[in-house]
C-alpha cells in the first residue's frame, strides 16, 4: 500500500519544480521531506501506547540580494504552493540584510548512500507488538519489571534549488531502548539498539542484556570516589566523545571559542592531541550507518578523516567561514566512525586487573568548553572488576572528565558497534574502551 506521505522521486521533483516556477526572487531553495514513524511503548510489563505518525513538509527559502525569507507548509496543491512562495518572498522583502549571506550553491553531484532497507520499511504493527511482547513476557518470567520504547521510520528527503541542485533519497531506521528493574527497584539494567536495517535487529539479544544487568546490579556496594581504570561500553563512550566531536568547527576554533583554539589565534589543525590509537572519520557511504550524501547547506558530503593517528586531521568549514579564510568549504558530518579491534567487552574485562565497568552515562553537562570538561553520572549497571572478572555491583558515580584526557589514557579498544548517542545529533560506530585514571568525584544513590 502506498503511503500518502511517501513520495516517489518523480513526485517530489514535480513539487520542487512547481515551487521554483512560482518564485520571483533572485534565488529559491527547497527542502521536501516526509514519511511515517511507527512506535510502541511499554512500562511496568504492559503496553501503554502505540501508533503511527505520518507527515510531509515543504520548506521554501528565497532571497532578494542578501535579504532572506523562509516558510513551511504541508499542503501541495498549486494554490498552496504558490501561497507559501509568496509568503517567503514577503518575509524576505521585510527582512534586514544578512551580513553572512551566501548565495545558493551551484549544481552538485550526489552519490547515493545506503540509507534505505526494505526490511525496516516493511515493519508493521505485528512486528512492533512482537518486540514489546518478548520484552514484557521475558521480564515477567524473570520476576523483573521492564519499560521500553521502540520506533521505526520510513521516509524520504529531497532538496532542490534554482541553480539546478536536486537530490532525492529514501531513508529507514529503528531505535529500541529498554530499562529493566528488579521488583524492589534496587537493581537496574539498560540497553539501546539503533540501526537502519531491521534484519540485523534481535530483540531477544537486547532484552537479555538489560535483564542480565538488572539481576547483577542488586546489592550494590559503595566504592570510594577517585581515579580508576574504567571500561566504558559504547553507550557510555559515545556520549562523551560525541560532545567533543561536535566541536570540530573551524570558526569556533579560529575565534577562540573551543578546545581547538590556538593561543595567540588560529586553530590546532594538524596537532597531535590524542593517543596514536585514536582514528575517527566520517563516511556517508558506510554500509552500516550510511547517511544522506548532502548536508543542510546542500553541500555534498565526503569521506573525511577527522582524527588520524591521534592528530586533528580536519575541521568543518561553513561556506561563509571558508570564504573568509580562503579555503574550500566542508559539508557537516552525518555520522562518526571510530577504529577499533575485534576484542569484545568481555575480553577487555578479562584483561583488567582492577577497574570499573560502566554501562552508560547520563545527565551530561559541559563544565569548561576550552578543555571539554564534562560532568555526569553513571547508571543502569556499574560493576567492580578484579583479576579479569566482575566481582560485584557498585553504587553509581558522578564523574568530572574530559574526552580529550580520556583519549590520551587508552589502554585497550574493543570492537565498534552502532549507537546513537543521546548527547549527539548523529549515529556513531564506536568501540568499548578501557582507559586509565578516569575521574569519579562522588557517589550517587540512584540506580
Amino acid at each position: 500500500m502506498k503511503l500518502l506521505n511517501q513520495l516517489s522521486q518523480e513526485e517530489a521533483k514535480r513539487i520542487c519544480d512547481k515551487v521554483m516556477s512560482f518564485s520571483k526572487a533572485d534565488e529559491c531553495n527547497v527542502q521536501l521531506g516526509g514519511g511515517s514513524t511507527g512506535n510502541i511503548r511499554f512500562a511496568r510489563n504492559a503496553v501503554s501506547t502505540s501508533g503511527v505518525i505520518g507527515d510531509t513538509q515543504l520548506v521554501v527559502a528565497v532571497a532578494f540580494g542578501k535579504k532572506q525569507g523562509i516558510t513551511t507548509i504541508n499542503e501541495f496543491d498549486d494554490a498552496s504552493l504558490e501561497k507559501v512562495v509568496r509568503r517567503a518572498e514577503d518575509l524576505a522583502r521585510l527582512a534586514p540584510e544578512n551580513p553572512e549571506f551566501m548565495p545558493a550553491v551551484t549544481k552538485q553531484s550526489f552519490q547515493a548512500s545506503p540509507t534505505f532497507h526494505q526490511k525496516t520499511a516493511d515493519i508493521d504493527p505485528e512486528f512492533r507488538a512482537e518486540v514489546a511482547a518478548y520484552a514484557v513476557e521475558a521480564c515477567r518470567k524473570n520476576k523483573l519489571v521492564g519499560a521500553g520504547f521502540f520506533t521505526d521510520n520510513n521516509g524520504f528527503s529531497c532538496i532542490a534549488n534554482s541553480n539546478g541542485v536536486f537530490g532525492f533519497q529514501r531513508q529507514t531506521g529503528l531505535d529500541f531502548t529498554c530499562t529493566v528493574r528488579t521488583e524492589d527497584g534496587r537493581g537496574s539494567g539498560w540497553v539501546k539498539r539503533s540501526i537502519s536495517d531491521a534484519g540485523r535487529f534481535d530483540v531477544r539479544e537486547a532484552v537479555d542484556v538489560a535483564m542480565d544487568k538488572a539481576k547483577r546490579s542488586l546489592n550494590a556496594k559503595a566504592l570510594e570516589p577517585g581515579r580508576y581504570t574504567v571500561i566504558l561500553e559504547p553507550a557510555a563512550t559515545s556520549d562523551l566523545i560525541g560532545n567533543m566531536l561536535g566541536n570540530f568547527d573551524a570558526r569556533q576554533a579560529d575565534e577562540g571559542r573551543s578546545f581547538l583554539s590556538k593561543k595567540g589565534g588560529g586553530n590546532r589543525l594538524g596537532e597531535k592531541l590524542f593517543d596514536e590509537q585514536v582514528n575517527i572519520w566520517a563516511d556517508p557511504w558506510h554500509p552500516e550507518i550510511g547517511v544522506l550524501p548532502w548536508d543542510g547547506a546542500m553541500l555534498p558530503r565526503q569521506r573525511t578523516e577527522v582524527i588520524k593517528n591521534g592528530r586533528v586531521n580536519s575541521l568543518e568549514y561553513s561556506r561563509f567561514w571558508a570564504q573568509k579564510q580562503q579555503v574550500a568549504p566542508m559539508a557537516s558530518h552525518g555520522n562518526m566512525i571510530m577504529a577499533g579491534t575485534d576484542k569484545t567487552t568481555a575480553e577487555l574485562i578479562a584483561n583488567t586487573k582492577k577497574g570499573v565497568l560502566v554501562t552508560r552515562t547520563w545527565y551530561i553537562r559541559m563544565v569548561d568548553p576550552q578543555s571539554v570538561l564534562l560532568t555526569g553520572l553513571t547508571r543502569d549497571g556499574t560493576f567492580y572488576i578484579e583479576n579479569g572478572k566482575i566481582m560485584y555491583p557498585i553504587k553509581n558515580f558522578r564523574f568530572n572528565e574530559s574526552p580529550i584526557s580520556m583519549l590520551n589514557n587508552i589502554e585497550e579498544i574493543g570492537k565498534p558497534v552502532i549507537i546513537a548517542g543521546d548527547e549527539v545529533p548523529y549515529q556513531m560506530l564506536i568501540p568499548p574502551m578501557k582507559v586509565r585514571d578516569f575521574n569519579f568525584t562522588s557517589l550517587s544513590d540512584a540506580v
